[in-house]
């Protein structure tokens, strides 16, 4: 596949649903927009990094810059060439780290080689639904909040909820949600936010436990393996490891170590679809369940990660939402929930196409790296 050139924009959005966790709160979006043009075909992709550098070490800026400054660059060396994607992408492998930028980078390039094929791509990682379940994140908050917040998202067909969670704002809201709706599937996530030394947090997570949830989401920090594994030991209910999972070689010590029940996959987080589909090979192979998970991207991410959650091993509730539930418009055509459920778009690549005049009113900053 022929590169011609690349075009990269930094968006600044606006969430419908400001997002609370316990890291912070969420009303504000900056989105890197990244479009390869080829010789027959132009891919898009999207890097999800956030504003700051409190869910990961990634942030916007950040991500932004080691695009403009060293990954593009080195990508642009493969202009003239006719390198498959895989060898494209091989270049990145000089830089470091940077996982969401990375995933831009790939999700643009596939979106184009796949375009060209005429090859969606769920089939081409191996989807085998066409659509998936949609989940709805709700903020942390007071029961009234919380369960005001559901009444909306369950009128809205969601079936699948997942409660943003912290020490003071935990089991009083869950057991309140739980006697509200009995019929939903209810998921907490913490962030990191319990300290695994403190017995009050333990009392806690063990009481949380005992309300059937589906699944309890990264109780405690990144680093805090041994600390999984002895929840994973005491607790009925799956322990999922998101912010821990940072590579398959993550992936492979958490397995080791027996530290999770299952990982809750974000692709532009774990440096993009096909690692995403490699970690979902791995736990179904191990016999671990999958959740697929979202970084309040735009469409275009959104249609990367149902893609990801459209393969078989995916199988406990994740929180891939529609669109209205976080920008409107979207950047792209809006994905909609039916029936509890999201279906993947159709058509070659990632299915979605730009809107441009959402794309221009939005855009702060705009680099472009023609052909030398």
């Amino acid at each position: 596949m022929r590169i011609n050139s690349i075009e990269l924009r930094a968006l600044d959005l606006t969430l419908v649903n400001p997002l609370r966790t316990s890291v912070g709160e969420y009303a504000f979006r900056p989105i890197t927009v990244v479009r390869i043009v080829t010789e027959t075909a132009d891919g898009i992709g999207e890097c999800s990094a956030l504003a700051a550098p409190t869910y990961t070490e990634e942030y916007a800026a950040g991500a932004e810059a080691v695009l403009v400054e060293h990954l593009i660059p080195r990508l642009m060396r493969t202009v003239g060439t006719d390198l498959d994607v895989l060898s494209q992408l091989q270049v990145l492998n000089e830089v470091r780290g940077h996982p969401m930028a990375k995933a831009a980078l790939e999700m643009a390039l596939l979106d184009a080689s796949l375009r060209e094929q005429g090859i969606a791509l769920g089939e081409f990682l191996g989807a085998t639904k066409t659509s998936v379940f949609a989940g709805a994140n709700l903020s942390i908050g007071s029961p009234d909040a919380v369960i005001a917040a559901a009444q909306i998202a369950v009128d809205g067909g969601y079936q699948r909820l997942k409660v943003k969670i912290a020490p003071g704002a935990d089991l009083e809201v869950l057991t309140a949600l739980g006697a509200t709706f009995p019929q939903v599937a209810l998921a907490v996530d913490a962030n990191g936010a319990y300290d695994p030394h403190n017995s009050e947090h333990r009392e806690v997570l063990r009481a949380l436990d005992g309300l059937g949830l589906s699944l309890i989401e990264q109780p405690y920090g990144p680093d805090e393996l041994s600390a999984h594994a002895e929840l994973v030991r005491d607790f009925e209910t799956p322990i999922f490891l998101d912010e821990s999972i940072v590579s398959m070689g993550a992936l492979r010590v958490a397995i080791e170590l027996k530290a999770c029940g299952g990982i809750s996959v974000k692709p532009a987080r774990v440096g993009g679809v096909l690692v995403a589909s490699a970690m979902h090979d791995l736990c179904v192979d191990e016999g671990l369940h999958l959740a697929i998970g979202g970084m309040l991207e735009s469409g275009i991410g959104r249609a990367a990660a149902l893609a990801v959650g459209a393969l078989p091993g995916f199988d406990l509730p994740g929180d891939l939402g529609g669109s209205e539930r976080y920008f409107s418009p979207d950047l792209t055509q809006a994905h909609e929930v039916h029936s509890g459920r999201i279906a993947l778009p159709e058509g070659p690549g990632l299915g979605v196409s730009i809107r441009e005049d959402v794309l221009d009113a939005h855009t702060v900053r705009v680099h472009r790296f023609p052909t030398p």
